[in-house]
């Protein structure tokens, strides 16, 4: 594979044994003829995930693999991936193959079009039909509708996870658990702007939702607190120069 490499994936996968090995096959078929690598990062997963990509890789030259010593949740699996990635422009999915690969390439050509804006540093998905069960769609639906009155980041679809950002500026974001659905919010506060368009949704076909309504609402009281902290704290020197 040429070292020189145009974008990156990075796909955080915990026991997603049956989804993981199709889901590199299938982001390989999306990218085909661009010069791209995939690394995908095993959040310490207990089944056979680890070794289904170890296998795929005999037939993908542009996997790659890392894997956690001990499960530290997707937000650390995406940064773990996003310091390994070698491309300027990063795309990420989530590992359970709901995010459709085919949508890709148009994320990428929204991010570096030659007329966006200068401060453009990310283009998201937004589930336009989602696949998931009434009662997902409903704890998604309530949770954005709150952190949307506080953060007011324009998102109405944080938990997508397939978006195409610059590695630059995600090194740039605090980093703390979860921070992943938190990304338009935070890259906003850090002067840059986020668009997003609508992707392709899809059934689950391996595995269970590592996620509940009542998980995320818990972890989500003290994340908003702790980001709209953050947000309120933020000093920007709009640019610095050397004289």
């Amino acid at each position: 594979m040429s070292e020189a490499v145009e974008l990156s994936i990075v796909v955080p996968v915990h026991n997603e044994e049956g989804n993981a090995g199709n889901l590199a096959r299938e982001i390989a078929a999306a990218l085909e003829g661009r010069a791209f690598e995939m690394v995908f990062v095993d959040d310490a997963s207990t089944d056979a995930t680890l070794d289904e990509l170890v296998a795929a890789r005999s037939e993908l030259p542009q996997l790659r693999i890392l894997s956690h010593r001990k499960n530290s949740g997707q937000s650390r699996a995406i940064r773990s991936g996003m310091r390994a990635a070698r491309a300027p422009i990063v795309g990420t999915l989530d590992g359970d193959g709901q995010n459709d690969p085919a949508d890709l390439p148009a994320l990428y050509r929204a991010l570096t079009r030659p007329d966006a804006p200068e401060k453009l540093a990310m283009v998201m998905g937004r589930r336009a039909s989602r696949k998931d069960t009434a009662w997902k769609r409903f704890g998604s639906r309530f949770a954005n509708n709150i952190r949307q009155k506080l953060l007011k980041d324009g998102c109405d679809d944080s938990g997508c996870g397939i978006k195409v950002l610059k590695r630059s500026v995600f090194l740039e974001l605090p980093y703390f658990d979860h921070m992943h659905r938190y990304m338009p919010a935070l890259i906003h506060a850090e002067g840059y702007s986020a668009e997003y368009m609508d992707v392709n949704h899809r059934g689950r076909i391996h595995g269970v939702s590592k996620y509940t309504n009542f998980g995320r609402l818990g972890a989500a009281v003290s994340d908003l607190r702790g980001v709209t902290w953050l947000m309120k704290r933020r000093r920007l020197p709009d640019g610095v120069d050397e004289v």
